[in-house]
């Protein structure tokens, strides 16, 4: 397991994420989420729903791992989006995150979907 699931694990542990679609959609709503990541075999309907929700609430979107690698990592089954509720957390996982899309040299692994 990588250092973004056990980051993501520990988030979870210390509440600090939202899994689920609807769980993940309320708290970018109601402006508590400070990350959101978005499993890389999400429908392109949840993809496109996320993003321009992402994009009007002004919250960084990332493409990340399977919805079986994001489900386990937080102890639970599959999970397709998760928003990060604590900043420090979203901002050491943005730094994982943007270090895995240099090194794949922006392939699917980390994909910043902000625009």
């Amino acid at each position: 397991m990588n250092k973004i699931y056990s980051l993501l694990g520990l988030a979870v542990r210390s509440r600090n994420v939202a899994s689920g679609s609807f769980a993940a959609e309320k708290a970018v709503k109601g402006g508590w989420a400070a990350m959101v990541i978005v499993s890389e075999d999400a429908s392109d309907n949840t993809v496109k729903k996320f993003r321009n929700m992402c994009s009007f609430y002004e919250t960084p979107i990332y493409r990340y791992g399977r919805k079986e690698e994001l489900g386990h990592a937080m102890g639970k089954e599959m999970r397709t989006v998760l928003a990060v509720l604590d900043e420090g957390f979203a901002r050491t996982i943005k730094k994982h995150l943007e270090a895995v899309e240099q090194e794949d040299g922006g392939s699917e692994h980390g994909e910043n979907e902000s625009t």
